[in-house]
């Protein structure tokens, strides 16, 4: 019978959630999310939704991108219910 792991025993490489975080991959994208903080309304959908964990939320609860690993997906752009984010040339 195999014994079950946790996902923190695997070996590095075998989870992708936030895996940039080991490697500073920002600098492989062209786009970056540009925020509107007067439109934002907080909802975070941008930090749950960014693959690359690139997104954290302030203590404000206000988003903020690490341009030292997004890669400029724009999947936050597109998932922001107001549209307070758009992608601009880095």
């Amino acid at each position: 019978m195999s014994q079950k792991r946790a996902w923190q025993d695997l070996p590095k490489g075998a989870v992708s959630y936030k895996s940039s975080m080991d490697y500073k991959t920002g600098d492989w994208g062209v786009n970056a999310p540009k925020i509107d903080y007067d439109k934002c309304i907080k909802c975070n959908l941008c930090h749950f939704f960014c693959p690359e964990g690139a997104i954290s939320v302030r203590d404000d609860e206000t988003p903020e991108v690490s341009l030292d690993y997004c890669k400029g997906c724009g999947i936050c752009a597109k998932e922001c219910p107001v549209q307070c984010m758009e992608m601009v040339r880095k």
